[in-house]
């Protein structure tokens, strides 16, 4: 693996040093800036990395750059660490929602290799889906390189036409908060027809837990394990028809459509003048 920096080092930069160390790469061998000093201890006495106030000293040499900082920040790192990448040339992997890979190039270099990421909040257990999208300058082994620090994460999948980063923010990107609301929904639902608060709330949380872990283990589709718990005229096949009734699929499909147009806005927005 090689040498590694973190520009930030929020929830998703310590979900990836998190797994980063797990998976045997030396603690030396990564280090993380921020601007807070509380968040620079926590970050180095958790992980024993070296962390950095200064960004330019925290990127020196290193061979894979991840730019894990707020995306309206980013702009603002041209000056500091764009002579830097020139010099150095690491390969740069954001995981700032929005930031597109030809203006990541204009701030910081258009013919650096260049990853685009979008990942999720699993990450910080492990249980992550992140997806990624490079420019012509990402070699083979660079794009090896991104999926192993990824990988550690959970779940990476690449894809060639960058404009689907939208999309896949507003599928696993947002996702989890989708799946949260559907729990407190469910939650709620039967603490209101007189279930105690604990006992449903930990009901829900296992039952979509044991749901989820069907899907990924047992390679089906949701719509083969759907039909199979679902009997005519039972109880399932009731509350799906309410679901139906009710517009379910296509208000998903609007939700997500609003995810995937909020996305493509923030790029936009990345291009406005800074007052």
């Amino acid at each position: 693996m090689p040498r590694i920096a973190f520009v930030g080092a929020g929830n998703m930069a310590r979900s990836l040093i998190g797994g980063l160390v797990r998976t045997g790469l030396p603690a030396a061998s990564i280090r993380a800036s921020s601007p807070s000093e509380e968040t620079r201890q926590l970050v180095g006495r958790t992980f024993g990395i070296a962390t950095f106030a200064d960004n330019a000293r925290c990127v020196e040499e290193a061979e894979l750059v991840i730019l894990a900082t707020k995306p309206a920040k980013l702009p603002e790192l041209r000056q500091e660490l764009a002579p830097l990448f020139r010099q150095y040339r690491p390969v740069l992997l954001s995981v700032a929602a929005g930031a597109q890979l030809q203006q990541l190039g204009r701030w910081f270099g258009a013919s650096l290799p260049i990853i685009r990421c979008m990942p999720n909040t699993p990450a910080l257990i492990g249980a992550g889906a992140s997806v990624l999208s490079a420019n012509r300058h990402v070699t083979a082994p660079q794009r090896a390189m991104a999926q192993q620090v990824l990988d550690t994460c959970g779940l990476t999948r690449w894809v060639d036409d960058e404009n689907l980063i939208d999309v896949v923010t507003g599928l696993s990107g947002s996702g989890p908060a989708y799946f949260f609301a559907l729990v407190e929904a469910m939650e709620q639902a039967a603490i209101t027809q007189g279930l105690p608060a604990d006992t449903a709330r930990a009901l829900a949380a296992q039952t979509c837990l044991g749901a989820g872990r069907m899907l990924v283990e047992s390679h089906e589709s949701a719509t083969v394990l759907r039909q199979r718990v679902t009997s005519p005229r039972g109880t399932t096949q009731a509350a799906l028809d309410r679901f139906a009734a009710d517009g379910l699929p296509s208000m998903v499909s609007r939700a997500m459509q609003a995810a995937t147009e909020r996305s493509r806005q923030l790029a936009l927005q990345l291009e406005e003048p800074t007052p």
